[in-house]
């Protein structure tokens, strides 16, 4: 089963700009299907298999003149050579081929910044994460409702076949551990990591207190502020940074924790089931960190850097989410109940005051199915969420 991905038509529209194009993104998220489909006469080579990383290794140079050919060269898992990467500027440079090296990685820690570094202005770098809701949407393939989301996760593979879920996320943690976590070094003991990584997703949606982080492990500072960057890096979570504006208001600065994909944060948790995440304490918060992810992956899918914040004073206000576009703040709440409750706009009410804005371009979303306007802001059902970001002229204010 192909699901068709959204980020397709700028990789075409982009492709004959740049020699060589890179898809980075977490393991499972899609990269090789959508590199053999939208370059379906290059060679593909991985460099996932031993033999074919040996002679990359051994011969950079002969390795590339022989897979040379009129097309170009799909590299899967470039960070297990990354020595190539020079080679392919040499050769990128006699010969400046539109498209033809496609790069994929699973570790952007250890190769976003050799490729900026030794392919810069020769690269077109695009950031591939597991399936948004207009993808499912598209493909018919989007749950009933966010609590099956939430636990199933966005991971193409769990929709495109039949897999039990614990043991699919199960198999992925020990491969993102023994696999990408083992090759870097400052990561020794892999048991004390992995409690680590469940520290994380027991945090999702708080306040990131480093220091608690460490000490709940049993880690020194260090070593946690090490690890939180490997777990960014590797695309597992992602921090909501504050915004700083100042209303006259002392501000919180520290910005929240997320995970791109809530399904291997419910299995981190610990649950095991639709039901079980619906009467959980971290319900709330994951359906928070599945519509912030996903409005992530809405500006990736279009090569744009997401301008996403959140607000919060020393008084408790807080607005979930912000987005910045064309010079304007849009302020986002997400609710988890499928029911719309008068409290749901206090805080976005709070923030049009403040900020003095209008409130038709406040957002509320939630777990129901109908969309509303309100006197506090437009209501939007998770499933058609994206819209915010995608500008979807139903939403607009006439």
């Amino acid at each position: 089963m192909v699901i068709d991905r959204s980020i397709k038509p700028t990789l075409d529209k982009i492709v004959a700009q740049f020699p060589v194009i890179a898809l980075l993104g977490p393991r499972q998220s899609g990269k090789t299907t959508l590199a053999q489909l939208a370059f379906a006469n290059h060679t593909y080579i991985s460099l996932e298999d031993l033999d074919v990383r040996a002679q990359a290794l051994e011969d950079p140079r002969e390795f590339l003149e022989f897979h040379k050919n009129s097309y170009g060269l799909i590299l899967d898992e470039i960070q297990n050579v990354p020595t190539l990467l020079s080679y392919i500027q040499t050769q990128v440079d006699q010969e400046r081929k539109p498209g033809y090296f496609v790069l994929t990685g699973s570790q952007n820690f250890l190769v976003n910044q050799s490729i900026s570094q030794t392919l810069a202005g020769r690269v077109a770098i695009f950031t591939l994460l597991p399936l948004s809701i207009s993808e499912l949407r598209k493909g018919n393939l989007l749950p009933h409702n966010i609590e099956e989301l939430v636990y199933k996760g966005c991971y193409p593979g769990l929709y495109a076949y039949h897999l039990d879920l614990p043991i699919w996320y199960s198999s992925y943690t020990l491969t993102y551990l023994e696999r990408d976590v083992r090759q870097v070094a400052t990561v020794k003991d892999l048991t004390t990591f992995q409690l680590f990584i469940k520290l994380c997703a027991g945090r999702v949606g708080q306040l990131l207190n480093v220091s608690t982080l460490a000490s709940d492990c049993g880690i020194n500072l260090k070593t946690a502020q090490g690890w939180l960057s490997l777990l960014q890096a590797s695309y597992i979570i992602f921090l909501l940074q504050p915004h700083y504006k100042n209303f006259n208001k002392r501000l919180v600065k520290t910005p929240k924790l997320y995970f791109y994909d809530t399904g291997l944060a419910c299995s981190l948790l610990g649950i095991t089931s639709v039901d079980q995440l619906k009467t959980h304490y971290m319900r709330g918060s994951l359906v928070e960190s599945l519509i912030i992810s996903n409005f992530f992956k809405e500006y990736y899918n279009k090569a744009q850097i997401p301008h996403l914040y959140f607000w919060r004073d020393n008084h408790g206000h807080e607005i979930d989410c912000l987005v910045e576009q064309g010079g304007k703040l849009i302020p986002i709440e997400i609710k988890s109940g499928r029911t719309i409750a008068t409290d749901y706009f206090s805080e976005l009410a709070y923030w049009s005051k403040l900020a003095d804005t209008d409130p038709v371009n406040n957002y509320l979303v939630y777990a129901g199915i109908e969309g509303q306007k309100r006197k506090n802001g437009q209501v939007i059902s998770w499933k058609d969420s994206d819209a915010i970001i995608l500008q979807d002229s139903m939403f607009k204010p006439s």
